[in-house]
């Protein structure tokens, strides 16, 4: 394996999160805060009030042009002819295998002739080369180094955009989940063009931003210093990745990468076969159709112990029968938690596996996810 000796590209944020005491660590080859008070605090600080993320290391493609449907509804699974203007949705690029490339949000800002895609930050050089390579025409551009991008999760997370954006009588608030409107710039940044987008990866309510480059850091600031008396605070990758797993959202690279088949990873939801044609569909439909022999599941431990990406699952008595995904101590409910893929006959909600945690079987039992309700 060939390790990288480029230092990590950094967010316009990076400073800001250096500033603010933020333990930073190589992600992705990204310079990222992995957490500044501490794990557990700004978790749970998202699940009772608000967080701010720095997402600006995803990844932004514009897709334009008459040819822009015929290329997205090739290139994605889900049924992009659907989309108004001002909506979106999740989606997923489609190998040729039947592999996922990655996952995605599809935004429609002019229906068909204009969408706006957000991907992973890994893998923004990989999804490029595959879009341009899948393309039927559209006009693309890679705009992801022109975006600055900020999540603002939880519960009082619309309360603080409120404060923020309004566009006539329309406010953040007002907005359905998964649709997203420009505005015309925030009370300190007049006339500066964002997006609103009532996405997320938290399983709280709140947007993601889309802030041109130069103007992240004064938006950053703004959300800061309005939002103090909401108890605003800056959060993490760690918290990020708790929270997301304890929703069982997919991480690419975890639960999906190009050999997972969407029927098992439970994304059979974004997958529309009946609705259009596109790259790997025969292949895709074809392992539903024969049967799936793996399923991804939440499970919870029974006995003492973390699960961890890549430890082995196995049956009561004792036989492999998949792995773990992800897994954490929840910290919502004090559980530890794990995301993971079993064969189909260990799959039911209430089946007791176990987690081989170095060397020793320790008892755990797959349950009905989210792990929270919400």
């Amino acid at each position: 394996m060939e390790i990288s000796t480029n230092p990590p590209q950094k967010t316009p944020l990076a400073q800001e999160h250096e500033r603010l005491g933020a333990r930073m660590v190589d992600f992705a080859g990204w310079w990222m805060p992995v957490q500044y008070r501490g794990l557990k605090e700004e978790h749970q600080s998202v699940r009772s009030g608000v967080g701010l993320f720095d997402v600006s290391h995803m990844g932004e493609f514009r897709v334009r042009g008459p040819k822009s449907l015929e290329s997205l509804q090739w290139m994605t699974t889900n049924d992009v002819s659907k989309l108004q203007a001002g909506e979106a949705h999740y989606s997923l690029f489609p190998n040729e295998n039947g592999g996922i490339v990655d996952d995605l949000i599809v935004y429609c800002v002019k229906p068909g002739d204009e969408y706006l895609l957000c991907v992973n930050a890994a893998n923004i050089e990989k999804d490029f080369a595959f879009v341009q390579k899948s393309n039927r025409g559209a006009e693309l551009k890679n705009e992801s180094s022109e975006w600055g991008q900020i999540a603002v999760q939880g519960p009082k997370a619309l309360a603080l955009l409120d404060r923020i954006f309004a566009a006539g009588d329309v406010l953040p608030s007002k907005m359905k989940a998964f649709t997203h409107r420009e505005f015309s710039g925030s009370k300190a940044l007049s006339g500066v063009r964002m997006i609103v987008a009532r996405t997320g990866y938290t399983g709280e309510d709140g947007a993601e931003v889309f802030v041109p480059k130069s103007s992240t850091v004064v938006l950053w600031n703004e959300l800061l210093a309005v939002g103090k008396d909401l108890g605003v605070e800056p959060i993490g990758l760690g918290a990020r990745d708790t929270l997301r797993t304890e929703m069982k959202y997919s991480l690419y690279g975890h639960e999906i990468d190009d050999t997972t088949n969407p029927y098992e990873a439970g994304l059979g939801w974004v997958t529309k076969p009946m609705a259009k044609d596109f790259l790997g569909k025969a292949k895709i439909v074809a392992v539903k159709e024969q049967g799936l022999k793996r399923k991804l599941v939440g499970f919870e431990m029974i006995d003492r112990g973390i699960p961890r990406q890549g430890y082995v699952l196995k049956s009561v008595s004792g036989e492999p029968i998949g792995v773990c995904t992800s897994g954490t101590m929840s910290p919502s409910t004090g559980a530890c938690i794990g995301i993971g893929y079993v064969t189909l006959e260990n799959s039911a909600d209430g089946t007791e596996i176990a987690v081989d945690i170095r060397g020793k079987n320790v008892r755990a039992k797959v349950r009905p996810t989210p792990f929270i309700e919400k």
